[in-house]
């Protein structure tokens, strides 16, 4: 397969929107998010904690819904690019290990997913205009969190 110079810039610069995500959330760094996604764009995380919204809805929900998370780190992998002009498509293998507490101990948990990303090209670039997590699978999971979270 031989790609042009355009496609290979394109997966470039859409990866870096991917780790760019990723690195966000990691820092808690919720107002960088505002520069990865359109204004519009849909972020569906229902299938792995029931949550689906608008970015402004979504940062409130990581602030809150993070905070009993100590810990946490992405790591993505072997993405899978279909560029069409000024859309894009990714899955991206995602590795998410997290300490998690409730009090007095702590557990250290891993959720495995799919991030599948929908972008547009703008006229500052690449944007997401919707990201949704497939589910894998998830081990370690403490019974007070699993209460919680889809099945």
């Amino acid at each position: 397969m031989t790609l042009s110079m355009q496609e290979m810039s394109d997966r470039f610069e859409l990866q870096d929107l991917i780790v760019g995500y990723c690195y966000a959330v990691d820092n808690r760094d919720w107002d960088a998010l505002d520069e990865y996604f359109t204004q519009d764009a849909l972020i569906d995380y229902s299938e792995m904690v029931g949550v689906r919204g608008g970015l402004t809805e979504i940062k409130q929900f990581l602030v809150e819904g993070l905070s009993p998370i100590l810990a946490y780190q992405h790591a993505v992998s072997t993405t899978k690019y279909a560029i069409d002009g000024d859309t894009a498509r990714t899955k991206t293998v995602c590795y998410n290990p997290m300490t998690v507490s409730q009090g007095q101990s702590s557990d250290t948990l891993v959720f495995g997913l799919w991030y599948i990303h929908d972008f547009i090209r703008t006229e500052q670039g690449w944007k997401i205009s919707r990201l949704y997590e497939q589910k894998c699978y998830r081990i370690n999971v403490p019974d007070w969190l699993a209460e919680q979270l889809p099945s």
